[in-house]
């Protein structure tokens, strides 16, 4: 049985982990949980797996959940809060595996500390390899981690290499749904709401990587990620636009030969191939069925439109302290967005601003990431 903990137990990705773990109880052990404020779900949650360890945001939430669990009957939980909190969940003593499925640069040191703590991380907080990723990947070697990908299109590509390390890689193609905007222009889509932003034709997700798909910076997120998950140079990295999202990613070799890993739209599956590697196990849902998908296609991104993705790239071959500033940035814009405070392509263009105004550093640390989010949150109000 293997024993897991979860950075962002209420979130899309760490819901859809106790969905797995739920399945195959026979499989799994949820040791420790850590979500923000939600913690009328986390205290669902802990009913039904009873971890010995939660975190939560901050000291008001954690006395309000224990009074709770009190209440309950529920004895043996411990509740801790804020990034204590978190650092603990991440290094908690059973724990095998660590789920990073917070959202944001705060998921950093935790996954450094699960590292330093002989911990393999299954990897959904792009935020970690997008800013610190050479920080990162030379630790988890040093350690003898294992960082598993959960992101769907980065599982595609970790399941097209298997059995391949001794063959080089050509290219990766990394693939795209287009999002709700896809093959519209700029003049369509200016005046797009945050709620037609949000109707993805293809996955359900959470609201900050939904606008992400809207405007590509999630696909700009997730090659800057491929570079140091797989060891590649930005060039190598091809994204295509593939709206039935049926080919979840693929690497082409040096013979030619194309590789990839096809299925239905479902986040479960690149989850428990992370939690199970490298075995795999019946996993409930639809299957595919290429008949009744019929036929996939295949298309160019649109740089000029979707500018994110282009600012994503740049920021990608540049490197340094550069894709912090995009991740940052692309942040506050999709906040201010979601909140009505700016329009569509007011997010590229506040990206844009900050790439061009925060000071570069070559090869930041970990203090260096932090302050360079922090004036590039100053820098945009």
């Amino acid at each position: 049985m293997k024993k897991i903990s979860i950075l962002g137990s209420t979130g899309s990705i760490g819901t859809q982990t106790l969905d797995i773990a739920r399945e195959h109880k026979e499989d799994f052990e949820v040791v420790a949980l850590s979500c923000g404020k939600n913690i009328d779900l986390v205290f669902e949650q802990i009913k039904e797996f009873m971890p010995g360890l939660v975190s939560v945001e901050n000291e008001a939430l954690a006395s309000t959940l224990s009074s709770r669990l009190l209440d309950e009957g529920i004895k043996g939980v411990d509740i801790l809060y804020g990034m204590d909190g978190l650092l603990a969940v991440a290094t908690a003593a059973e724990a095998e595996i660590v789920v990073t499925a917070v959202v944001g640069m705060i998921g950093i040191r935790p996954t450094i500390a699960a590292i330093e703590a002989k911990k393999d991380i299954a990897l959904a907080n792009k935020e970690t390899l997008v800013c610190a990723g050479h920080i990162i990947m030379p630790l988890a070697k040093k350690m003898g981690v294992s960082i598993l990908p959960v992101d769907s299109e980065h599982s595609a590509i970790f399941q097209s290499l298997q059995g391949n390390s001794q063959n080089k890689i050509s290219r990766i193609i990394l693939t795209a749904s287009g999002g709700p905007f896809r093959g519209r222009k700029k003049d369509e889509i200016k005046d797009m709401t945050a709620k037609d932003a949000l109707k993805h034709p293809n996955w359900v997700m959470g609201k900050k990587v939904t606008i992400d798909s809207s405007t590509l910076a999630n696909k700009g997120l997730e090659v800057m990620e491929a570079k140091w998950l797989f060891d590649v140079d930005i060039d190598q990295i091809v994204v295509t636009v593939h709206p039935q999202s049926i080919l979840h990613s693929a690497v082409e070799y040096e013979d030619g030969s194309v590789v990839g890993q096809m299925g239905v739209p479902d986040m479960r599956l690149p989850i428990q191939y992370a939690l199970l590697y490298p075995n795999r196990k019946t996993l409930s849902g639809d299957k595919l069925d290429l008949f009744k998908v019929g036929s996939m296609t295949f298309e160019a991104p649109d740089l000029e439109t979707f500018k994110a993705l282009a600012l994503a790239l740049k920021a990608g071959k540049t490197g340094g302290s550069l894709p912090t500033v995009f991740n940052a940035a692309n942040e506050v814009a999709v906040a201010k967005f979601l909140n009505d405070e700016i329009r569509f392509f007011g997010i590229p263009e506040m990206i844009e601003k900050a790439m061009d105004e925060v000071k570069f550093i070559e090869n930041p640390s970990v203090t260096d990431i932090l302050e360079i989010e922090k004036e590039t949150y100053r820098i945009l109000g």
